[in-house]
């Protein structure tokens, strides 16, 4: 230590540990005790035994797939990170876990002390915080900035390890790949129809059914028409067809597009994408070209409707899509403004058990319906997915009866494919499922609902979901 050059220490330790420490503090001024109320982790106290999830039939179950893999990225400029983990993929990591549960936790209540000490006796923490009743956790790799190459090698080695009865899960958080800014809407404006630019983007990455490819050796910036406008309501961007996970100047090194994730559909995926630009995702890119096995999609809105103060909100919440699936209820209550300073606990506590007993009547009919794509229907059985599943389904039925959002599908998630009209947002289940909530929350006036919902009797709910 006393040879250390006290300049060069200054100069370099000292402002990597500053920016280490600003790091840390703004990660944990986003990452609230509000959004920590309910675990994120999956939790046999709130969520419901794999053993007692419904079965879904055989002939609409080919098979039963099972979570085996994660593939989490994200990158968008100034997001809230510490290190190379982002707030949005330390929430989806949380939610690829079990809640720990074993013999240690069952016995902590009534052994620890005021330190939390559990006497003198020893503990096997590696056997005890685990439940040997539970399968383990999927693996995770979670990749910042990759580059193209690197993240096609990470996809590469998962599934060629994959077992038969795997599915993987691959998570990607990025802006769209810009030739513009995403701007508001005023006035009039013209826009090239946007199938066909989102078409023309992929003229340089198209890989056809028979196993062929063609290039046009083309790049975005020295095409002619090298943007798709996205003209929709209050929103446009102009993007060229890929997420980007890097620095723009970098070109297409950091660029991932649709088509990069084909290769990779010879095994079962379920596919996550939370960007401005997800309709390209949508746009013939993945679905109707897989090499074997069909991919799940949820997909995020195009526009993101702001939580908060400003449209810079995500930089300090992380993205209200990504929040819906991880914490439903959280996601809820921010689309209203409502904090964890302006919640009573047995408030929350009730529309939690309201919201559990919606999740759990909609995943009651999937399993249950004829009409249920056997894409879905072979995730249904692992309780990771079909909790994604049944979150979207949420997250989907808020924004589309929210006043904001209201008729405007830039505004709202989809999914590919299609799920049974029985979960579509317009039914009088959905309904019903959003406006006990907003009752609850006095909010009733700023949802749209198209007819008179009638209000059933929750106060004994304790169904998990």
């Amino acid at each position: 230590i006393n040879d250390c050059n006290p300049v060069s220490l200054q100069d370099t330790d000292f402002k990597e540990w500053k920016l280490v420490v600003q790091e840390i503090v703004r990660f944990l001024k986003a990452d609230t005790a509000f959004m920590n109320i309910r675990p994120l982790r999956y939790s046999l106290v709130l969520d419901p035994h794999p053993d007692v999830l419904p079965h879904v039939a055989a002939p609409v179950a080919r098979k039963n797939l099972r979570l085996q893999d994660a593939v989490l990225s994200s990158y968008h400029h100034n997001e809230v990170k510490f290190s190379e983990l982002t707030l949005d993929t330390f929430r989806m990591l949380q939610c690829l876990e079990w809640e720990p549960s074993g013999s240690f936790y069952l016995s902590a209540g009534g052994k620890s002390g005021q330190n939390g000490a559990l006497g003198s006796s020893p503990i096997n923490h590696s056997q005890d915080i685990a439940d040997p009743t539970l399968p383990p956790n999927p693996r995770k790799a979670v990749l910042y900035r990759p580059s193209l190459t690197h993240f096609i090698a990470v996809l590469a080695t998962i599934c060629e390890e994959l077992p038969p009865d795997g599915v993987l899960l691959v998570y990607l958080s990025a802006s769209g790949g810009t030739t513009g800014h995403t701007l508001s809407l005023s006035g009039s404006a013209t826009g090239i129809n946007t199938a066909e630019n989102i078409t023309r983007d992929f003229q340089s990455h198209t890989i056809h059914s028979d196993g062929t490819s063609t290039s046009s050796m083309s790049s975005p910036s020295n095409s002619p028409n090298p943007s798709a406008s996205q003209k929709k309501g209050d929103c446009i961007s102009y993007h060229t067809g890929c997420l980007q996970f890097g620095n723009r100047g970098t070109g297409g090194l950091n660029c991932i597009y649709p088509s990069d994730l084909i290769p990779f559909t010879r095994r079962p995926l379920f596919i996550i994408i939370e960007s401005d630009a997800s309709e390209v995702f949508k746009a013939s890119a993945i679905s109707g070209a897989e090499k074997g096995e069909r991919a799940a999609l949820l997909l995020s809105p195009n526009c993101s409707f702001p939580i908060g103060s400003s449209d810079a909100s995500r930089h300090s919440v992380g993205s209200l899509f990504t929040i819906f699936l991880t914490a439903p209820l959280q996601a809820f209550c921010l689309l209203l403004g409502i904090s964890g300073s302006d919640i009573e606990m047995d408030t929350y506590k009730h529309a939690e058990s309201l919201l559990s007993s919606s999740l759990n009547d909609w995943g009651l009919k999937l399993a249950t319906s004829d009409n249920v794509d056997p894409v879905w229907a072979q995730i249904l059985g692992d309780p990771f997915l079909r909790r994604f599943l049944l979150r979207f389904i949420f997250c989907r039925a808020v924004l589309t009866l929210f006043v904001q959002t209201y008729n405007k599908e830039e505004f709202h998630p989809e999914c590919m494919p299609a799920l049974p009209d029985a979960v579509s947002p317009r039914t009088s289940a959905s309904q019903t499922a959003v406006v006990q909530l907003a009752k609850l929350f006095h909010a009733t006036k700023r949802f749209v609902f198209t007819e008179a919902i009638p209000l059933p009797d929750h106060k004994n709910s304790g169904t998990r979901s």
